[in-house]
This record gives structure tokens, sequence and C-alpha cells, in this order.
């Protein structure tokens, strides 16, 4: 039977806390603390997450959110914030967050292009004067 989640939702399940931010499908990792005495005992490695101020230039505005280090970088490759959201695939955004900014900028991108189409409209319309 058919999910009626959506796809990226089934692509792979993160933890709760990758939900409210950039996680970029990092996730909590599992082993042993291994020391001279050889007497093994279990502990978790957690995502290097910061809290930042990122810039959306299509939203004009700075969006607080929780990112991990690895996706600052890939940030920093693509250019910013939104050229990250609109290339990387829903799927592997792993994230609610993600993907209600990514609706957002994409809804704002429309209005800002329906915009510079209705100008330039007006521009090229023949200015003559019928008498």
């Amino acid at each position: 039977m058919l999910s009626a989640e959506p796809a990226y939702a089934l692509a792979r399940a993160t933890f709760k806390r990758a939900q409210r931010g950039l996680f970029g499908g990092k996730h909590i990792q599992f082993g042993n603390n291994n020391p001279f005495s050889k007497k093994k005992t279990r502990r978790n490695w957690l995502p290097n997450v910061q809290n930042k101020n990122l810039y959306s230039e299509t939203l004009s505005k700075f969006i607080e959110v929780k990112v991990t280090t690895s996706v600052l970088r890939t940030i920093d490759k693509k250019g910013g914030l939104d050229k990250y959201l609109m290339e990387t695939k829903d799927k592997n955004l792993f994230s609610e967050k993600a993907l209600e900014l990514k609706a957002k900028i994409r809804n704002q991108q429309k209005i800002q292009a329906k915009a510079v189409a209705k100008t330039e409209a007006k521009q090229q319309a023949p200015n003559t004067v019928v008498s």
C-alpha cells in the first residue's frame, strides 16, 4: 500500500532534533570508549550543531536556524542559503524546516518574477498618442 507521507519522508529516518534545522543528513553516532584498560563503555557522538543567522537574499532578511558545520561549508560552496535550498533535492534536505524555507523562497521568487515581467511589459509598450 502507498504511504500518505511524502517520498522524502521515507528516504531516511532522522532523529527529531534534525527536523528543526539544517543537518544535511548527519546523525547521532554510537560506539565504545576503549581506554588502556580495555574496559569498554558505550558512548555517542552528536553532530556539530551551531545556531546561526543566515541571510536570505530572496526574502531580504536574516533567518535564525540550527545548522551543522558541514552544511555551513556546503552553503558557502553553493553561494548562499537560497541557492543551497533551491539546488538540493527535497529528499536530501531531511528537514521540515528546510522544506518550509524552500517553499517561502520559491513563492517569493515567483512574485518577484511576475513583478519584473510586469515592469518589462510596461517599458516595451509603445507610447503612441492618438489624436
